[in-house]
């Protein structure tokens, strides 16, 4: 349903089964150079596996995984954790680490085993933490952050990594509202690929250059947002009722949802 482009990250069919059941059928991705693609559709659809597999993390059943049209297993980790940056809905960990140190774990692909880092690294990971109104908190500690403050943490090593493509799997989940508009901001002024994976449909309508719509296991939909986001295919897809209306001079579709089903 997407349109195909030379190089870059890209989807060819894959499929994925889990505990016999089958997770992702078919789906095919090839988000143009510099643009923003948002994945859309219910919980269960396949949006984090397909995320997942597009980083490398998971292998396809069926199907290839292509970067810059090698096989993403022949490409080598360390190319793909130079290339690829990954921001998940959860981080976790148990180790005591300041803001500065997880921004810092971003340019990791970057440097030998080790090695100090270098001028280039600290000015990356200064710059993500400026891009992201981190600089001030850059020595406090991860634990005392709520969880918006470290996803935008997240955000920065990602940034830090100096990525081409970038996937998000729900990044504005523990967001308010000014801070998921501010981030959605950031990743589309960004000089790289993105592929966004949203349950807001506005908020992917606004920022998305592209919209894909998965709903079990498949892509059901592709286009603009303007083509894509409908009410037929919100009560198809969604199973609520809900009025679309076209927003500002672009265009974009508005949704405002409506109680009862369609």
């Amino acid at each position: 349903m997407t349109r195909a482009v030379p190089g870059g990250l890209r989807a060819d069919r894959v499929s994925r089964e889990a505990g016999g059941r089958l997770i992702l059928d078919g789906v095919s991705l090839a988000p143009p150079p510099g643009g923003t693609i948002g994945l859309i559709g219910p919980n269960g659809s396949g949006k984090s596996t397909l995320l997942r597999i597009l980083a490398g993390v998971l292998a396809p059943d069926a199907g290839l995984v292509t970067l810059d049209d090698d096989p993403l297993t022949a490409v080598g980790r360390r190319t793909v954790a130079r290339r690829v940056a990954v921001v998940d809905q959860h981080a976790v960990t148990q180790v005591e680490l300041s803001v500065v140190d997880v921004v810092r774990l971003g340019r990791i692909p970057h440097r030998r085993a080790w090695s100090a880092p270098t001028a280039a690294d600290e000015r990356a990971v200064r710059e993500a933490l400026e891009r992201t109104g981190l600089a001030e908190r850059r020595d406090q500690s991860w634990h005392t952050l709520s969880g918006g403050e470290r996803q935008r943490v997240q955000i920065a090593r990602a940034l830090a990594q100096q990525p081409r493509e970038l996937l998000l799997d729900e990044p504005t989940n523990h967001l308010d509202i000014q801070h998921q508009l501010e981030l959605l901001s950031l990743v589309t002024s960004l000089p790289l690929t993105a592929v966004v994976a949203l349950h807001d449909l506005n908020l992917a309508a606004m920022f998305c250059d592209r919209i894909v719509v998965m709903n079990g296991g498949r892509v059901v939909a592709g286009g603009t947002p303007a083509e894509v986001i409908t009410e037929e295919l919100i009560a198809d897809v969604y199973r609520v009722r809900a009025v679309v209306t076209p927003d500002g001079p672009r265009g974009r579709p508005s949704v405002r949802f409506r109680p009862g089903r369609p």
